[in-house]
């Protein structure tokens, strides 16, 4: 089977994480795959679909298409899978309006696609309303890549961890005053960002930590709690709450705003505590700090709960996705 691989920007993390983790797998599995970056140009893109005659399949991953380029495409396309971990059918700043240029845009590409890859539940409800096969895929990570049984803490302090980028640090930014309440009372908590960005606080200490591949497995499992801050709304919803399964594998306890994915995994691992609320955040982190050892203990019931993601297992059913695709 040959499929082509289309996506907007294949250095983003959705992409080496949902698509390019597996090429491998795919390879093994008889799916020679050939990625292309989208051009910004009409003329250039076009160049770039008029090749997909040449493949059995075309995979879309997150780019919704314009009604221009879907004619053209469609003139030369094969079955087109659209594979999409976000809320793309909506403006992070008008999250609740459907009066905007990415509804348009994901509910034409829905349309025409034959079938769609959505991270999580809540994006595979958008995607069934426009598109008779949907298909749910989380992403995956690789759980055994986060146990690294000789990492050390680098002293007795409790630290919270947060990992993320500088798009979503706001998140992390609105339990700000509650951090400070924490700082101020126990000198003995520590906040960590792990992210291409950073704020400091006045009453807690923040170690800076710049993300990379590399390190980000032993800049997580030398913390001991992590907290994954949302805002409530029909963007947020989408989230795939990727930062919580990187926490479950390396054994933490979270704390978490029970958004989305983020309830479901909490409520099935069993693994932290939901909070809502900066009264109900300030509690929940204070709960943690006063029995470590017996939240650590909880922490180790994620790991077992993270392992269904897999990316051995994830890679076998995209695998299976692609090779039904085919069958109209």
């Amino acid at each position: 089977m040959k499929l082509m691989i289309i996506t907007n920007n294949p250095t983003r993390a959705s992409f080496r994480l949902r698509i390019e983790d597996h090429l491998d797998f795919l390879e093994k599995e008889g799916i020679r795959s050939t990625v292309f970056a989208l051009p910004k140009k009409t003329a250039d893109r076009w160049k770039i679909f008029r090749q997909a005659s040449g493949y059995d399949a075309l995979l879309l991953h997150r780019k919704c298409l314009n009604i221009w380029d879907w004619w053209f495409l469609s003139r030369h396309c094969p079955p087109v899978v659209f594979d999409f971990d976000d809320a793309i059918m909506h403006s992070s700043t008008k999250p609740e309006s459907d009066r905007t240029s990415h509804y348009r845009l994901f509910k034409r590409t829905a349309e025409k696609a034959t079938a769609m890859i959505a991270g999580n539940d809540n994006l595979a409800g958008y995607a069934r309303k426009y598109c008779d096969r949907v298909h749910v895929l989380p992403t995956g990570l690789d759980v055994p890549a986060y146990f690294v049984p000789d990492t050390k803490k680098p002293d007795d302090r409790v630290r919270l961890v947060w990992i993320g980028s500088r798009k979503t640090l706001p998140y992390l930014a609105e339990i700000r005053p509650v951090l400070e309440q924490i700082g101020a009372e126990n000198k003995n908590v520590v906040l960590r960002i792990i992210a291409d960005r950073f704020f400091e606080l006045e009453n807690m200490e923040v170690e800076q930590r710049p993300w990379s591949l590399e390190g980000q497995v032993r800049d997580l499992r030398e913390c001991d709690i992590g907290i994954s801050p949302l805002p409530d709304n029909r963007f947020t919803r989408g989230k795939c709450a990727f930062k919580m399964l990187q926490y479950f594998a390396t054994s933490l306890p979270v704390v978490a705003s029970p958004v989305g994915t983020n309830r479901t995994f909490l409520e099935e691992s069993g693994a932290g505590l939901l909070a809502s609320t900066p009264a109900q955040w300030k509690e929940a982190i204070l709960t943690m700090v006063a029995d470590m050892d017996g939240w650590r203990k909880k922490g180790e019931g994620g790991r077992h709960y993270v392992r269904r993601f897999d990316k051995p297992d994830i890679a076998r059913e995209l695998a299976r996705i692609l090779k039904t695709a085919t069958d109209r």
